[in-house]
């Protein structure tokens, strides 16, 4: 990232903490820790609601004050890695990474204030 970044990801990682769980389902459980090896960077744990017991992990990483890029880095079912090609794993990473863009935009005021 190129731009001056002003936050600091202990800060990034608790407002993403708490402003992540509005944007996805109700009965989901988010965690949100710093990205160690990248300092604008979030690792994003998510236990989908529901009894398929998926859990998924993404790496976000800020390219600059406004724009994130998601990865899918994991998806379990029953603890036991899945195939991510599966239309229904595919659907809910879509559906994830919606929400995590969103809840990118939504903390502009703290990355990107004017």
């Amino acid at each position: 990232m190129n731009e001056d970044w002003n936050v600091d990801q202990g800060t990034l990682v608790n407002a993403w903490q708490e402003q992540l769980p509005e944007y996805l389902n109700p009965g989901d459980k988010t965690i949100v820790q710093a990205d160690l090896a990248d300092p604008y960077g979030l690792r994003i744990h998510i236990n989908a609601e529901g009894r398929q017991d998926y859990t998924f992990d993404f790496q976000c990483s800020y390219l600059d004050r406004r724009e994130v890029k998601v990865e899918l880095v994991d998806v379990e079912r029953e603890g036991v890695t899945v195939n991510e090609q599966s239309e229904q794993v595919q659907n809910l990473t879509e559906d994830y990474v919606r929400h995590i863009h969103e809840c990118a935009q939504a903390l502009h005021r703290i990355t990107n204030p004017s």
